[in-house]
């Protein structure tokens, strides 16, 4: 998996309009996997709105268009369509780069969607995440299978989960991730939603 494909809008390869948000705002089988299971809500655009003064500390655009229900926030940077960087930015004060644009984020939930706990474990400790993961939401590989379909995608050209996660923690120290740095409403920089001691 590499940054070219996300870049160029790919999903798992192939190329797609920017018509992805509304399907994950309004396909139900995709609404019932990343609203109810993965826990990233695209269904009112309009109610998604960043805490006044949150913004990019290099002036550029930070879109939200999505929520995870903590009220975190999921926002595109800059001008463009969806193939624009993906930006977390968590209520508990920490914000990072997630995705090289919507597609790359949509792979992620679909191999990974625990992404969020992921940091900091080791390979045994990540299996045990995913397996509690499973028993918390005992349909969630028939909810996933369901939503791959409807989007139309190949479940054998998705990532593994380690590919994911291994993609996951180079975008948090590439130079994107330096670009998107995200200041808080008080004025001082959000702490890395991936530290150097939790990659």
């Amino acid at each position: 998996m590499n940054g070219s494909t996300a870049a160029a809008g790919g999903l798992c390869g192939a190329a797609l309009p920017d018509a992805l948000l509304s399907r994950l705002a309004g396909d139900e089988e995709v609404v019932a996997f990343f609203s109810w299971v993965a826990d990233l809500d695209a269904t009112s655009p309009a109610d998604h709105e960043l805490e006044d003064g949150v913004r990019l500390a290099s002036g550029a655009r930070l879109e939200q268009f999505a929520r995870a229900g903590t009220g975190d926030a999921f926002c595109f940077v800059g001008e463009g369509g969806e193939e624009r960087p993906v930006v977390y930015v968590s209520l508990d004060g920490e914000a990072g780069l997630i995705a090289l644009g919507l597609p790359e984020l949509v792979r992620l939930y679909l191999v990974a969607p625990w992404w969020r706990d992921a940091s900091g474990r080791t390979d045994e400790q990540l299996r045990a995440l995913a397996d509690e993961y499973r028993e918390d939401v005992p349909d969630l590989d028939e909810r996933r299978d369901r939503a791959i379909r409807a989007l139309g995608l190949d479940p054998a050209a998705l990532p593994s989960e380690a590919s994911a996660l291994a993609r996951l923690a180079e975008l948090s120290r590439g130079s994107v991730a330096t670009a998107c740095l995200v200041i808080g409403f008080e004025g001082d920089s959000l702490a890395p939603l991936f530290g150097a001691d939790r990659v």
